[in-house]
């Protein structure tokens, strides 16, 4: 997998782009972040050791759904719910529903960082 570029950029400057992109005025550049945070905080709460690991385990481990995941993890089922909604919605994992399970799948495992200062 290619890594993945994130952006660190204030609310205010992350508003103004979309809607510059959005209005054509500003087109953006191959190799420029696609997931953005609105702090390093934040960032480093997405991406922390722990969330690491669960996606290096789902890549090795290639779980069948989350009940499989949360056994693997230890974690409670809810808990580990949680993580990947949030996870998902950063692109990190897409969620497949097949029938009643929901399959993580893991999208991105490297990242760079971009940040304004």
């Amino acid at each position: 997998m290619k890594p993945i570029v994130i952006g660190v950029m204030p609310q205010q400057q992350i508003r103004a782009r979309m809607i510059a992109i959005a209005k054509g005025e500003y087109k953006p550049r191959p190799g420029e972040p696609k997931i953005w945070f609105t702090s390093m905080k934040s960032a480093a709460e997405v991406l922390s050791d722990q969330n690491r690991a669960l996606l290096k385990l789902i890549r090795e481990t290639n779980p069948d759904s989350l009940a499989v995941l949360a056994k693997a993890t230890g974690r409670q089922p809810s808990n580990l719910s949680r993580t990947l909604k949030t996870m998902s919605r950063y692109g990190l994992v897409d969620l497949q529903r097949v029938k009643t399970q929901v399959r993580p799948v893991v999208t991105a495992t490297e990242f760079r960082i971009l940040a304004t200062a």
